[in-house]
C-alpha cells in the first residue's frame, strides 16, 4: 500500500477513534484535513511573514546606518573644504594677475626721477618675492604658510601704493595713455583681489564650522580633516580696494 493510502486510512480512523459523527463522505474529510488552514501550513505560513519582516528590517538597519554617516559629515566635509579650495584658487589668481600688471607699470614709470625708480625697484623685488611663495591647496592647514604668503603679498601691496603716490608730482606720466589704462585694471584688480579674499574666508569659515561642531565632527575626525587658515592681510586695510581716482 502507498504512503498516500496509508496517511488516508490513518486520518480515517482518527475520525473514527474521536467518537464523533460526521456523514460526509471520507475523502472531503481528508481534504479539509490536508487543507491551508491546518497547523502545517500555518507553520510555513508564519515562517515567510518572519523571513520578510527579517529583510524589511535589514533594509531599515543599511537605511539608518547610510542616514547616520550622512548626517555625521562624512560626506558634507569633504564637500565644503572642496569648495574652500576651489575659492583659494580664484584667490591666487587674483594675485597673479595683479602681479602680471607691475612689468607694465614699470615700463610706463621708466620716466620718473631717481627717488621714484627706487620705489619702483622695490615694487619690481617684492613682485617677484610675492610670485616665489606658493601656497597650493593642501597648504591651507598651515598657518606659518599661510602668513608668509599674506606678507609677501603686503608688501607687493605697500609698495605699489608708495609708487602710485609718488607718480603724482609728474603729469606727464599721468598723462600717459597707457598709464591711464593702468588706472583700470589695477583698480578692477585690486576689486577683485578684495572680493575672492572675503569669499575664501567665508568659505574657511563654513568648513572650520563644520570639522569642529558636533555631529559633523565625527566625519571630520574619521576622515582627519583639519581646520584651514583663512586669509589674514598682513598690512592693514590691505583688503579693502583702494581709492586709485586722481593717483594714476
Amino acid at each position: 500500500m502507498t504512503s498516500q493510502s496509508s496517511a488516508s486510512i490513518d486520518d480515517i480512523r482518527s475520525i473514527a477513534s474521536a467518537g464523533t459523527l460526521d456523514r460526509r463522505p471520507c475523502h472531503a474529510i481528508y481534504r479539509e484535513r490536508r487543507a491551508p488552514g491546518r497547523p502545517g501550513a500555518v507553520r510555513r505560513t508564519a515562517f515567510m511573514i518572519m523571513s520578510s519582516a527579517a529583510r524589511k528590517g535589514r533594509t531599515a538597519i543599511v537605511l539608518a546606518a547610510a542616514i547616520s554617516v550622512s548626517a555625521c559629515g562624512f560626506n558634507s566635509v569633504p564637500t565644503k573644504q572642496e569648495a574652500a579650495k576651489a575659492k583659494w584658487a580664484d584667490v591666487e589668481a587674483a594675485f597673479q594677475e595683479r602681479a602680471n600688471l607691475v612689468p607694465n607699470l614699470a615700463a610706463v614709470a621708466k620716466g620718473a626721477a631717481e627717488q621714484e625708480k627706487a620705489i619702483l625697484t622695490g615694487v619690481v623685488e617684492a613682485r617677484a618675492k610675492a610670485t616665489s611663495i606658493q601656497v597650493n591647496a593642501d597648504d591651507l592647514d598651515d598657518p606659518a604658510k599661510m602668513e608668509q604668503f599674506a606678507a609677501a603679498q603686503g608688501q607687493l601691496s605697500a609698495g605699489l601704493g608708495r609708487l602710485l603716490a609718488s607718480v603724482e608730482a609728474y603729469p606727464d606720466i599721468k598723462s600717459n595713455t597707457n598709464y591711464q589704462m593702468l588706472q583700470s585694471q589695477l583698480e578692477g584688480q585690486e576689486n577683485r583681489i578684495r572680493i575672492s579674499i572675503r569669499d575664501y574666508n567665508a568659505a574657511v569659515q563654513d568648513y572650520n564650522t563644520e570639522v569642529r561642531t558636533f555631529p559633523t565632527m565625527i566625519g571630520a575626525r574619521l576622515r582627519s580633516a583639519e581646520p584651514l587658515v583663512p586669509y589674514k592681510a598682513v598690512t592693514p586695510g590691505a583688503e579693502a580696494a583702494p581709492s586709485l581716482e586722481g593717483k594714476l
